[in-house]
C-alpha cells in the first residue's frame, strides 16, 4: 500500500491539507499490472463513462501537463512506458498512442490482448494519451492552475464519492465547499495551491472507511442507501488515496495524482497499534465529518469493534 498509515491517522481528526515533503527520487506513479483491479475498473468506467472521467476547461491547454506526466513516468517506469515526447508506448499492453492515432504493435499481456487498444479508440482522439496514461498506471490525474486556481483538467475514472463533472473548472475554494469541517482547507486553498505548482514536490494522505468495496465510487453508482442493516462493520472497508504534485512552476501548474486503494478494513488494522490509533481518531470526528463520510449510523458499533481489537 502507498498510504501511509501512521502518518495520516492523527487525532484529533481535522480536515486540513496535511502536505508532506516528497522524499528526493521518491515515486510518484504506480504501474497497473495487465488485467489488474485497477485497470479493470478503468476499462469499465472510460468504456461506459467516458464523459464523466474525462473533461476539460474549454480554452485550456493541457499539453504541457500531459508531457510533464508522461515524462515522469517514463523516467519512473521504463519497462512500463515510454515516452519521446510525441509517441507514448505501453509495452505490457502492446499499445503505442502518437498524436490521438493508436498503434496495436502487440497482443497484450491479458484477456484477448487488445481490450486497451479498443477502450482507447472509443474516446475521442484528444484525450488518448490520457486515457493510456490513466490504464497504465493506478493513478487518477487532474491539473491545478495557480493562475486563477482553479482545476481545469480532469482524467478521474475512480473518484471516491464525488462527480468530476461537477469540479471541472471550479475554484479551489468551490471543490472543497461541500466537505465537512472544511475551514482549514477554505482558508488555504490559494497557499496550496501557490505551494504544489512551485518548484518542491508533495505528497499528503487522505482516507474513510466504508461498506462500498469498489475502486470506483462516482455517486451515481454507488448505492444510496449506505451501510444497510444487514452490514456487519467487521466487513466494512478502508478507502485510502496517496495523493501527490507533479509540479510545472513555469506554468504555475501541477499535476495531482490520486492513487486509491481499498481493501479490508481488517487487513488495514493488523499491524500492532493501528485499531487503537484508529479507534481515538473516529471518536475525535465532529458530528459534521461523521455524517459527511456516511458514519453517523454505524460509529458506535465501528468504535466497539475496533476497541475489540486494540
Amino acid at each position: 500500500m502507498s498510504f501511509d498509515f501512521d502518518v495520516a491517522v492523527s487525532t484529533p481528526f481535522r480536515m486540513q491539507p496535511g502536505l508532506r515533503r516528497l522524499a528526493p527520487g521518491a515515486r510518484q506513479l504506480t504501474p497497473s499490472g495487465p488485467g489488474s483491479r485497477h485497470m479493470r475498473e478503468k476499462l469499465a468506467v472510460l468504456s461506459a463513462f467516458p464523459s464523466q472521467a474525462m473533461l476539460l476547461q474549454h480554452g485550456f491547454d493541457a499539453a504541457p501537463a500531459l508531457d510533464a506526466l508522461a515524462s515522469q513516468a517514463a523516467l519512473e517506469n521504463p519497462a512500463t512506458l515510454a515516452w519521446d515526447g510525441q509517441c507514448a508506448a505501453a509495452p505490457l499492453l502492446g499499445v503505442a498512442v502518437a498524436e490521438g492515432e493508436i498503434t496495436q504493435f502487440a497482443g497484450g499481456a491479458f484477456g484477448l490482448g487488445d481490450e486497451v487498444g479498443r477502450c482507447l479508440q472509443l474516446l475521442a482522439p484528444e484525450w488518448r494519451l490520457a486515457g493510456l496514461l490513466s490504464l497504465v498506471f493506478e493513478e487518477d490525474f487532474a491539473i491545478v492552475d495557480a493562475t486563477d486556481t482553479r482545476i481545469p483538467w480532469l482524467a478521474v475514472a475512480l473518484p471516491s464519492f464525488w462527480a468530476p463533472e461537477e469540479k471541472i473548472g471550479r475554484h479551489l475554494a468551490a471543490v472543497h465547499a461541500p466537505v465537512a469541517d472544511n475551514a482549514l482547507l477554505l482558508r488555504a486553498s490559494e497557499s496550496l495551491t501557490r505551494t504544489v505548482t512551485g518548484s518542491e514536490r508533495w505528497e499528503r494522505f487522505v482516507w474513510t472507511i466504508t461498506d462500498h468495496p469498489r475502486l470506483h465510487a462516482h455517486p451515481q453508482r454507488v448505492a444510496p442507501e449506505r451501510w444497510p442493516k444487514s452490514c456487519d462493520v467487521a466487513a466494512a472497508w478502508w478507502r485510502s488515496e496517496r495523493q501527490t504534485f507533479i509540479p510545472l512552476p513555469a506554468l504555475r501548474q501541477a499535476v495531482f495524482t490520486i492513487h486509491v486503494q481499498v481493501e479490508r478494513l481488517a487487513d488495514a488494522i493488523s499491524a500492532p497499534g493501528r485499531a487503537a490509533r484508529l479507534h481515538e481518531a473516529v471518536s475525535s470526528m465532529s458530528a459534521a465529518v461523521l455524517a459527511y463520510r456516511s458514519l453517523t449510523e454505524v460509529r458506535e458499533p465501528l468504535l466497539a469493534w475496533l476497541a475489540s481489537r486494540a
